[in-house]
């Protein structure tokens, strides 16, 4: 499916935040390794998370879920004995249960999206899981990987942290459950800390241990813990909200959303702190952000590393700025669904944005009077760069066409019939 996005001057009305996808596939899997029953309220709904549903299903979880929960019955530290996992286009999905896997004998993830997650490196990851004496299959770091596991050993552990926070993530849901006990040493710089943090409130929730050093490069973890069945609420995802922030912020809007928490763990929260540093009239209280739009923006520098699913939506918006706007620390954009820097840049430019990339930031020379428009662009599977582009195609004076938008999905399904419901002229066509 493509969109078709018309100028669209004006923003109003009020939308629920959807549930974060990091804690609903977080949740869902603690859930699955504890023994005896968890409730889980309010999960996403989107491929990330359907994919981990479908995938712990498949371990042997019996999931159950009704129009505002999911309870799931886990299968502990022992999944079911399966030849095949598929999780979709969902990197986070995949390197979590690449640990997981290690409980199994033998385990291929298959290689569904030869042009997206099959083109991401998982190469820190796997070299981890071998310290635990697992044995690992895989074509160059990538997709397909076959897990020989069955009986992973704690001990001494080194990750790189360099690339991606995931691998880390997946090494603390994994360890707890070893009979030894474990130490973890973060290699190199540790990308996207903010989204360990969020690991590890989840994992503290499930009733384990974890004695974590304050910069988050050393972990000890007791082996022989258990997760406990628990019930757990997801909140309101900011990730996917910053794109409706940030199309209330270039247009003359009126516009609340609601179930975002002010003291969430969520990285991506400082979305609202930069649109105020740009000057956008909003207030945040309550769990609702209520942003009274005027279309003109001051340009900002911002440490993009602590909000990373956030900056493209950040970007956008100084897209229509009054001055050069700087977004660095971001390389890890580059090893996301595509890269996030260049393939994303490459689009603006041909809407008519003024924009210039580095190894690790961009550099946006704001065009308050907006851009031209009129061109079909390639969002590359991504669900991020499709709502950043919508963004961008708000404020272009000719209609902007986004191929294969259905992406969109990964993350935030309702994304467009939200916009739409705030007044975007967005059509699809089949």
């Amino acid at each position: 499916m493509d969109v078709i996005v018309k100028p669209t001057p004006e923003l109003k009305g009020e939308i629920g935040a959807l549930s974060s996808k990091n804690y609903t596939t977080r949740y869902l899997l603690v859930a699955a390794l504890a023994e005896g029953t968890s409730t889980v309220y309010y999960p996403a709904h989107s491929e990330d998370s359907d994919a981990m549903r479908r995938c712990i299903a498949d371990l042997g979880a019996v999931l159950e879920e009704d129009e505002e929960k999911i309870v799931i019955t886990g299968f502990g530290r022992r999944p079911k004995d399966v030849k095949e996992l598929n999780v979709g286009n969902a990197g986070a999905v995949l390197r979590f249960l690449m640990a997981i896997a290690a409980l199994c004998p033998e385990v291929t993830f298959v290689n569904t999206y030869p042009d997206s997650l099959g083109k991401r490196p998982h190469d820190d990851l796997i070299d981890a899981l071998g310290q635990l004496g697992v044995e690992v299959s895989h074509n160059e770091g990538r997709l397909p990987i076959t897990i020989s596991g069955g009986t992973p050993k704690g001990g001494k552990i080194r990750v790189s942290g360099s690339v991606s926070s995931q691998y880390l993530s997946a090494l603390l849901f994994l360890t707890p459950l070893l009979a030894e006990d474990s130490e973890i040493e973060v290699l190199n710089d540790l990308k996207s800390k903010v989204v360990i943090g969020q690991t590890l409130e989840v994992l503290e929730q499930a009733g384990i241990v974890i004695h974590a050093s304050d910069d988050y490069m050393h972990f000890r973890v007791p082996g022989g813990q258990s997760y406990q069945a628990k019930t757990y609420t997801v909140q309101g995802d900011y990730p996917g909200s910053a794109a409706i922030l940030a199309a209330a912020a270039v247009t003359k809007s009126d516009v609340k959303v609601h179930r975002l928490a002010e003291r969430s763990k969520q990285g991506e929260r400082a979305v609202v702190d930069v649109l105020q540093m740009m000057d956008v009239p909003l207030s945040h209280q309550d769990g609702t952000v209520h942003i009274q739009g005027n279309g003109r923006l001051r340009p900002v520098e911002f440490d993009g590393d602590a909000a990373t699913d956030a900056v493209l939506a950040m970007v956008a918006a100084a897209v229509f700025a009054e001055g050069t706007s700087r977004f660095y620390n971001v390389e890890n954009l580059r090893y996301k669904e595509c890269d996030r820097i260049t393939d994303f840049l490459t689009e603006l430019k041909k809407a008519g944005a003024n924009v210039e990339e580095r190894q690790a930031e961009i550099i946006v020379h704001g065009r308050p009077s907006g851009l031209e428009g009129g061109v079909t662009i390639n969002a590359h599977y991504d669900h991020r760069v499709i709502m950043a582009l919508t963004i961008v195609g708000l404020r272009c004076r000719q209609p902007l066409v986004i191929k294969d938008a259905h992406h969109v999905a990964k993350s935030y399904p309702q994304f467009f019939e939200h916009i739409v419901s705030l007044g975007a002229s967005v059509e699809r066509v089949e």
